[in-house]
C-alpha cells in the first residue's frame, strides 16, 4: 500500500476509533509510528473533523496514549490559534510536552520569529509548523532559522 494511501486508512481508522471509543491500537497496526497522525486539538479536548467535532477526551492523556502506543511523534494543532498569527498556544504545548518522551511539533498560531522561539523555549516544543508568514511573504525561512539560530536553538541553516 503507498505510503499516502496507508496514511488516508490511519486517519480514518483514528477518527473510526475515537468515535466508537475503542482502542488506537487497530488503527496503528502495521504502520510505521513516524506515520502516525494526530487530530487536530482544541482548548486541551481532542477535536476530529478539522477541529469541528468534539470527542471529550482530554489531550494530555490522548498525548500519553498515542506515545504509548508507539506514535513517533505529535503534531500539536492548537485550533484556538490556527490563523490567528497570536502565537502558540505555549501552556498547551508545555503540558504535552512534559507528558511524553517522543517529538512534539506545536502548530497553530505562529505569527513573527519570537512565536518560534517561544514555542520551543517556553512551551517545550522540539519543532515548530508555520505556514501563512512564509507562504504570504511576511517572513523568509532562512530568516526565521537563523532567528532561532541567534536565540540559541539548534538551527540547520542551509
Amino acid at each position: 500500500m503507498a505510503i499516502d494511501a496507508r496514511r488516508r486508512h490511519l486517519t480514518e481508522n483514528l477518527v473510526a476509533s475515537i468515535d466508537l471509543g475503542g482502542e488506537l491500537i487497530d488503527a496503528m497496526s502495521g504502520i510505521a509510528s513516524e506515520c502516525f497522525i494526530t487530530p487536530h486539538i482544541e482548548s486541551w479536548e481532542v477535536y476530529t473533523h478539522g477541529g469541528r467535532k468534539p470527542t471529550g477526551i482530554d489531550v494530555v492523556e490522548w498525548a500519553r496514549n498515542v506515545a504509548q502506543l508507539g506514535a513517533g511523534e505529535i503534531l500539536l494543532t492548537s485550533m484556538d490559534g490556527d490563523g490567528t498569527q497570536a502565537g502558540y498556544d505555549l501552556a498547551l504545548t508545555r503540558a504535552v510536552s512534559e507528558a511524553v518522551d517522543i517529538p512534539v511539533i506545536a502548530s497553530g498560531g505562529a505569527g513573527e520569529p519570537q512565536h518560534l522561539v517561544d514555542a520551543v523555549k517556553r512551551g517545550k516544543a522540539d519543532a515548530v509548523l508555520l505556514a501563512s508568514i512564509v507562504h504570504d511573504g511576511v517572513y523568509r525561512l532562512r530568516d526565521l532559522k537563523q532567528y532561532m539560530a541567534d536565540a540559541g536553538i539548534p538551527m540547520r541553516l542551509v
